[in-house]
């Protein structure tokens, strides 16, 4: 057994959705959370900028005595995840693409649908894992770049992003997928709103599950579960407008939110 913490990070919220997946699946573990809200969005960010602050994030979160690092930012899992493996190598350090691309090539017949930021989408790297997997796989992927302001809004019912789901997704509907990969952290959110465009018969694929069951088989045969809490409370911690995340960050989890600190990733020193 190994009663150290989980540590997660994200660009902002979305990553939320993986913390509670992993909550849901582990729920004797301790998580620490860390939104790098002051650098958001990494989807329109550089590759070099995106493994830079990645590098930050890591780096504060062992600060915090954890056990694994997961990055539930498919941005930073694109192109992030090889770098920091190689640099934090004492732990194990997962991203959220290689779980969501088992879990598409599980659940398809061969036409997959992956929706992502724009900095994912040009990535490919979910094309890559699911290829590697399935290289006869056909892809079909599509940026959806207001999703994630409008999850951000507590628009998620609103009409407005019905309609651009309509205009991102019929599309590829009518290619004929059989499956859709979430492949950004904030969609789950918006579960609901895909399903009533896409329909019943396109399975959904949410990466925050598949990277908690994934956590799960990592850390198992390591010996690495807590099975019990013990009362030790998950900590939340932002670079920037905490009273934002805590906020929005309620709609996520369905619950309230205690307390979210505030911490510069760069020096490591809480402000």
């Amino acid at each position: 057994m190994n009663n150290k913490a989980i540590g997660v990070f994200d660009s902002g919220i979305g990553g939320l959705t993986v913390y509670k997946a992993i909550k849901e699946k582990l729920p004797g573990e301790k998580v620490v959370y860390l939104g790098d809200t002051a650098r958001l969005p990494y989807g329109s960010k550089s590759a070099e900028t995106i493994i830079h602050f990645s590098v930050d994030n890591a780096a504060f979160l062992l600060t915090k005595d954890i056990k694994i690092i997961v990055v539930a930012c498919n941005s930073a899992s694109s192109h992030a995840i090889p770098h920091l493996q190689d640099k934090f190598d004492k732990i194990p350090v997962l991203g959220v693409i290689e779980p969501g691309a088992e879990a598409a090539v599980e659940n398809s017949r061969g036409k997959i649908g992956v929706i992502g930021t724009t900095a994912t989408i040009m990535s490919r790297a979910y094309e890559r894992a699911i290829l590697e997997r399935k290289p006869d796989a056909r892809i079909i992927a599509k940026d959806c770049p207001l999703f994630v302001p409008l999850v951000e809004e507590g628009w998620a019912n609103h009409r407005v992003t019905k309609i651009a789901a309509e205009e991102y997704l019929l599309p590829l509907k009518e290619e004929g997928i059989d499956s859709l990969v979430l492949g950004c952290t904030h969609y789950p959110v918006l579960k609901h709103v895909i399903s009533g465009v896409l329909g019943d018969n396109i399975r959904l694929i949410d990466s925050a599950e598949t990277t908690a069951r994934k956590v799960y088989t990592i850390l198992k045969p390591l010996g690495w579960l807590s099975q019990i809490n013990n009362g030790r409370e998950d900590e939340f911690y932002v670079t920037d407008f905490p009273d934002r995340f805590k906020k929005v960050g309620e709609i996520f989890l369905e619950r309230k939110i205690e307390k979210v600190t505030t911490v510069d990733v760069c020096t490591m020193v809480k402000i």
